[in-house]
């Protein structure tokens, strides 16, 4: 389920750094619920707030909860059409061939993203999928809007997952030691 939209920008025209820092939130919200640090915010073509969405890949137990394909289903539901025609994506890790895929199929005019993703990006760091001359809908793709805050956020995230399985390791090692075991 798609977190709340936040009354106060449900109506008003958001920046691209207004977009962009409540998709930044989002990806606070997945970190507390135990989630890779990802959120994304869809905006009409006007520029109003649709949606929002954070990972929920692990609460959900699905692999295609990815942020950008919450609030790209949460948006998709509210117009009443799977077609966004002129609608914008702010997301915080540049998105994955799936979450593209679906991006352009919606039809949006345009994603922007954070943080670069060298292992599954395909905006320009693994692939450029949206370059690609025998697709037939391009949607304009550009990246690092914030990058900064949104990278911090995930090294933060990971780091604090491989100190918190190092303490389960000593404290199983421990435990062993306890039981008697070698």
């Amino acid at each position: 389920m798609p977190t709340s939209l936040p009354p106060q920008t449900q109506s008003e025209v958001l920046s691209d750094a207004q977009a962009m820092a409540l998709a930044l939130e989002q990806a606070r919200q997945a970190a507390s619920l135990g989630e890779v640090p990802v959120g994304a915010v869809l905006l009409d073509a006007d520029g109003r707030l649709l949606s929002v969405g954070a990972n929920r890949t692990v609460c959900d137990h699905d692999p295609t909860q990815h942020a950008e394909i919450v609030a790209l289903r949460a948006a998709t539901r509210k117009v009443g059409n799977y077609r966004l025609p002129g609608a914008s994506l702010f997301v915080t890790l540049e998105p994955c061939m799936m979450c593209l895929g679906a991006l352009m199929h919606a039809r949006l005019s345009r994603v922007v993203w954070a943080a670069a993703d060298p292992k599954t990006g395909v905006c320009g760091s693994v692939e450029s999928l949206h370059l690609h001359p025998t697709l037939n809908h391009h949607t304009r793709v550009t990246g690092g809007l914030m990058a900064d805050e949104a990278a911090q956020a995930l090294r933060d995230f990971f780091r604090q997952r491989r100190e918190l399985k190092k303490l389960q390791k000593q404290g199983q090692q421990g435990q062993s030691l306890v039981d008697g075991a070698p």
